[in-house]
């Protein structure tokens, strides 16, 4: 949570995404003398440029799509915390009607691995893009369900998901961002 907020302060600030990452690992390596580690993905759209800057320091790769074709990214990255000076990779994509970004933590990336099942994110996301034209929120609950599934109910790390989808402007002007938390609440 640590990382979280650093990044989320400097980025209100103003700061560019890449050297608020660099901040936050700083940070936490300062705080946890190199012990802890966390991986960090940053995405930003930048109307300005035209473009989506994914700034990544973990090493689980990334997915783009468009149209029929599913690229995986996986440039290497280190995860923060373990040095000093620890630097994102940084991505920018054209902004296009129709694309699809698909960045998530290891935990996806471990799915079903304890059991000899491994997740194949790449295989998972072109046969949900081939069959139908499904929304962000679609396909970020599909990977998570296969997820849980092949860890048996009982996911081997926490899993984080976050699908971009870049649609045809239509209806009024507004932006929207919808956010989901689960909340146990003590009574």
């Amino acid at each position: 949570m640590m990382v979280v907020r650093k990044v989320i302060s400097l980025l209100a600030e103003g700061v560019r995404d890449g050297a608020a990452a660099r901040a936050a690992s700083d940070l936490l390596f300062t705080e946890k003398q190199g012990k802890v580690s966390s991986t960090l993905n940053i995405i930003s759209v930048d109307l300005h440029t035209g473009t989506v800057v994914l700034t990544r320091n973990n090493p689980a790769p990334f997915f783009i799509a468009h149209g029929d074709r599913v690229d995986c990214i996986s440039d290497e990255s280190v995860q923060i915390g373990f040095s000093r000076n620890t630097r994102p990779i940084i991505s920018e994509i054209p902004v296009e009607a129709g694309l699809v970004i698909v960045i998530y933590t290891d935990g996806l990336v471990h799915a079903g691995s304890r059991v000899g099942r491994p997740m194949d994110v790449c295989t998972s996301l072109k046969a949900m893009l081939d069959d139908q034209d499904p929304s962000p929120q679609a396909i970020a609950d599909a990977l998570l369900s296969e997820a849980v599934t092949l860890d048996d109910g009982r996911p081997v790390d926490d899993i984080s998901v976050v699908v971009l989808k870049v649609l045809k402007r239509r209806g009024d002007n507004a932006r929207r961002m919808s956010v989901r938390l689960p909340i146990d609440l003590m009574r």
